[in-house]
């Protein structure tokens, strides 16, 4: 099964149509959340509006309140949100049930207890996604460029549909999709220029390692 791609962070335009141009399957777009990456409901709805019809779209959200992820659904629409945050077993099935969107929850990893931690979600999130843990002290969840010890994801079960992130780029894409054999790959800081601006080339070449390996 071929791999398939989310790019996260996308705070511009021209992004969206360079992430859909090289084909991208999800578009991630982060809404009131702390990060240089952070965008308004409504910013975050403009943006994804020309992805509808070529990828799915997700709203990146930490720890939401009920009134957030009202105004995402009435106004994104997006296909996911991602829980990005401390959110619990139960917190994560209410946010399904208000939403009636499907949803991603991603699960910080730096040991195998962190993935026996994950297990909990499996039945509650539509699929994980693993990223690094962030640097100590660090309030910013994701975007930080750091990977993992992916030998934690061969010693672990893992569901069917899930994520890898954290720390990927162009240089290693390949060798994780050999490595790990995720479904899908997502990226974020190691396809920009700087912090929320993408760059292009990086872009394609992170979509041309993953497609051919």
């Amino acid at each position: 099964m071929m791999t398939k791609v989310k790019i996260c962070g996308l705070t511009r335009p021209e992004d969206v149509e360079t992430a859909i141009l090289y084909g991208a399957d999800y578009l991630g777009f982060i809404v009131e959340a702390k990060s240089l990456r952070r965008l308004s409901v409504m910013r975050a709805a403009a943006l994804s509006l020309p992805a509808k019809s070529s990828a799915r779209t997700v709203a990146v959200v930490v720890n939401p309140d009920d009134a957030l992820i009202t105004a995402i659904t009435a106004q994104m629409k997006p296909d996911y949100i991602q829980l990005h945050g401390d959110e619990s077993v139960g917190r994560v099935a209410e946010i399904a049930r208000l939403s009636k969107t499907a949803i991603i929850k991603a699960i910080a990893v730096a040991a195998d207890e962190d993935m026996k931690e994950a297990e909990h979600y499996a039945g509650v999130a539509d699929f994980l996604l693993y990223d690094a843990k962030p640097p100590k002290g660090e309030t910013v969840r994701g975007g930080h460029g750091l990977s993992f010890d992916w030998n934690i994801l061969t010693t672990s079960p893992l569901p069917k549909i899930w994520a890898l992130a954290g720390g990927l780029t162009p240089e290693n894409a390949a060798e994780a999709v050999r490595r790990t054999k995720a479904p899908i790959l997502d990226v974020s800081s190691g396809v920009e220029a700087s912090a929320g601006l993408k760059d292009a080339l990086k872009i394609q070449a992170f979509m041309k390692a993953v497609r051919n390996g």
